[in-house]
């Protein structure tokens, strides 16, 4: 049976998305092949296709930055895996730990080097992340963007802990990881969704109060109350600019708000000072460092953590996996099955 590979070509939509038969992989001097097993979607991934991401898609590259698969060949001198881990891949190539130069930021899997939907993938040696045992292979292949960017937001450069409350703003898979980080890290969590149903689901998944945004549309307001007039210590903003100046003005003194949402400004949005008069940091942030995928990892395994899957599609039907992301308003993470 031969073996495939998705390939996207960009600009065209899920017309773009096209197989063809993939030669396995043999790998050089730090290198090593992995026998995928399963890869998700993140939001990224669409932007990419659409041409409105910061890096451009390479034309013929195989999608997805997030998977899962079983080391079956290592090139010369690779220490860092041996046959039958398993592993996932960084998100950025080159980056291994410190701070992030602008080159190696442009270098990433399912960009600009063939990513995970397929049945082989070709990962250099640096890039190996070795994954929690105790997570499905569903599970384990939703951790390097998602998961990683909510981690990066909540322990740099000040980590959340006991005594801090964490406000997360939506309910993608970045704002789900942020609330169950949050919660490792003993922190207590407010959360803004849109709906009764969402609300309840994030009191599950351990949020301490929510806040229906329909039923209060001035949230912040209630984040303020909340947290007796103080406001809270982080914001991780996972819609963008629509939210951004509600984010702001939940914030308390010196709070940090991380901006990790792509969404748009609405129309005629044109806030005068959305810091509100405080001292307070604003960032972006990109995604996080080997060394920090692997701090992550080590505390999912200690708390036994388990991200939440909404959907797992078959190989054959990555384009349903695509649409349903899209259009479908998935709670957890799109998955698709490689073996």
């Amino acid at each position: 049976m031969n073996a495939i590979a998705y390939q996207m070509d960009p600009l065209r939509g899920l017309d773009g998305l096209s197989t063809r038969v993939q030669e396995i992989p043999v790998p050089g001097p730090h290198q090593v092949v992995v026998r995928v097993r399963a890869a998700s979607l993140n939001r990224r991934d669409i932007l990419l296709y659409e041409g409105n991401y910061p890096v451009p898609m390479t034309p013929g590259i195989t999608p997805l930055v997030d998977g899962v698969g079983e080391v079956i060949a290592v090139g010369d001198g690779v220490t860092r895996a041996a046959l039958g881990d398993r592993v996932t891949g960084t998100y950025f190539v080159a980056w291994n730990d410190g701070p992030q130069t602008q080159r190696s930021s442009f270098e990433q899997y399912g960009a600009n080097h063939h990513g995970w939907l397929a049945n082989y993938v070709l990962l250099e040696e640096d890039s190996v992340v070795h994954v929690p045992a105790h997570l499905t292979d569903a599970e384990a292949a939703s951790l390097t963007a998602a998961g990683l960017v909510a981690w990066s937001a909540l322990t740099k450069p000040v980590p959340a802990g006991p005594g801090d409350t964490v406000l997360t703003v939506g309910t993608g898979v970045v704002g789900l990881f942020a609330v169950q980080h949050a919660k490792m890290l003993g922190a207590r969590v407010i959360s803004v969704t849109s709906s009764q149903d969402k609300a309840e689901r994030l009191r599950k998944l351990g949020a301490d109060e929510v806040i229906d945004r329909k039923q209060t549309p001035d949230w912040e307001n209630t984040v303020l109350e909340l947290t007796g007039g103080d406001g809270v210590q982080h914001v991780i903003d996972a819609v963008g600019m629509p939210t951004l100046p509600k984010s702001l003005a939940s914030g308390a003194y010196n709070a940090m708000i991380t901006l990790i949402g792509a969404f748009p400004a609405e129309a005629g949005q044109q806030p005068g000072d959305p810091t509100g008069y405080k001292y307070l940091g604003v960032r972006r942030i990109a995604v996080g460092s080997r060394a920090d995928f692997e701090a992550m990892n080590r505390t999912i395994t200690e708390h036994g953590m388990r991200p939440l899957i909404d959907r797992v599609f078959p190989f054959e039907e990555a384009a349903q996996a695509f649409r349903y992301y899209t259009e479908g308003d998935p709670f957890g993470k799109v998955v698709i099955s490689i073996l």
